[in-house]
């Protein structure tokens, strides 16, 4: 079996995100697989293959500082795209692209881009947008 098994990104203050990614996810459909006081987790809690987000504070005990350059992407349809984009600017997140087309990485991809609190860039896309009548 091979693909992702999971992604990470670091957080300084896990109540926070939780705040900022439990909104995200549930409007996914994606259901809260793991959580302890250092990490939590989003993905299909019936499927230990189904690729799972975590965010938690760094093993290592330093600070969780986001890279510039690093992002996880989201298949989304279009309107989901725009519901996300919108839930993550009211649960402390900042804009780093509103959502629309981008024809230069295709005629149909559509996507916003998000930071979540603690600097990690999101993106929610769909490759294969309708194009407007």
């Amino acid at each position: 079996m091979h693909g992702i098994g999971y992604t990470m990104v670091g957080t300084t203050d896990l109540p926070r995100a939780l705040a900022f990614y439990d909104p995200l996810f549930e409007a996914m459909n994606l259901d809260q697989c793991w959580r302890d006081e250092r990490s939590a987790s989003w993905g299909k809690a019936d499927d230990e293959y189904f690729p799972r987000f975590f965010t938690g504070y760094p093993f290592d005990g330093d600070n969780a500082g986001a890279g510039n350059g690093t992002m996880t992407a989201f298949l989304c349809a279009p309107d989901l795209t725009d519901q996300l984009h919108a839930l993550a600017l009211r649960n402390g997140g900042t804009c780093e692209g509103a959502p629309g087309r981008r024809p230069q990485y295709g005629d149909g991809f559509y996507g916003a881009y998000v930071r979540d609190p603690d600097g990690n860039k999101l993106a929610f896309v769909c490759y294969d947008a309708a194009m407007p009548s």
